[in-house]
């Protein structure tokens, strides 16, 4: 079976846990040096302790970087580049939420989302894209979110985060380009996570009901997508959105 990301170093945000580590699986079983960016110390090292023994120690590494910072992340960055002598892959997954209606939404809150979610995606491409045009090559993917395309009550925060993703994600694939670097989102829609799992089964009915495949997606299905647009096989392919949403978004 043909390894796609062979000789490959990549750094995920936020890949402890949930999406991110479903990326980070997947990329370690098609043969990826994987670098994990994130700030919950006690995941990070579960999930590098958990893959390392399936996957070889030398294929996992864990960095407690702060996206939010730009002197964290550039020594993260140098680190990885001196570790692994290439960044080939930047997977912008760390996120959070801190929903509520609009008009009871405190200013911070909105501010630390757009933060972590946006500013943090910016800081990580603008370091991680110098290493990338040094060799002319890279591949930046985004993950946004359909609530960036559609909006959501009690979203206001995170719904523009994700949206403005997808605004930098065809900004930066159009000064890229030239340099061979790649830059596409994934919009995933409801996923199966810890996250949705809390939500109750009424609300849960509703948003099936949205759903025109009438089921909520899995890690797995992002991670595919995320998977081939890090591949050779997306080579001609840069500043797109795909959405993983079972049609939602329609």
């Amino acid at each position: 079976m043909e390894k796609l990301l062979e000789n490959k170093s990549a750094v995920i945000t936020g890949g402890a846990r949930g999406i991110g580590k479903e990326i980070v699986k997947l990329f370690l079983e098609n043969e990826a040096v994987v670098f994990i960016f994130d700030l919950d110390e006690n995941e990070a090292k579960k999930t590098v302790e958990e893959f390392g023994n399936k996957f070889g120690r030398n294929k996992i590494f864990f960095k407690n970087v702060n996206v939010t910072s730009e002197d964290s992340v550039e020594k993260g960055t140098e680190e990885v580049f001196n570790e692994a002598g290439s960044i080939d892959i930047l997977v912008n997954n760390a996120g959070i939420t801190k929903d509520n209606l609009s008009l009871r939404m405190p200013v911070e809150d909105f501010k630390s989302v757009i933060d972590i979610n946006l500013t943090g995606s910016f800081i990580c491409s603008k370091s991680c894209a110098k290493y990338m045009i040094k060799k002319k090559e890279g591949r930046i993917i985004n993950i946004s979110s359909v609530i960036g395309i559609r909006g959501n009550v009690g979203q206001a925060n995170y719904s523009a985060s994700k949206a403005g993703l997808i605004g930098l994600t065809k900004t930066l694939a159009r000064e890229f380009a030239s340099r061979d670097i790649n830059v596409n989102a994934v919009a995933p829609g409801y996923i199966e996570t810890e996250m949705t799992k809390k939500i109750n089964e009424k609300y849960k009915d509703k948003i099936i009901e949205m759903i025109p495949s009438r089921k909520l997606g899995t890690v797995s299905d992002v991670a595919n997508a995320v998977l081939f647009l890090a591949s050779g096989g997306s080579s001609y392919i840069t500043g797109t959105v795909i959405v993983v949403d079972g049609g939602m978004s329609i």
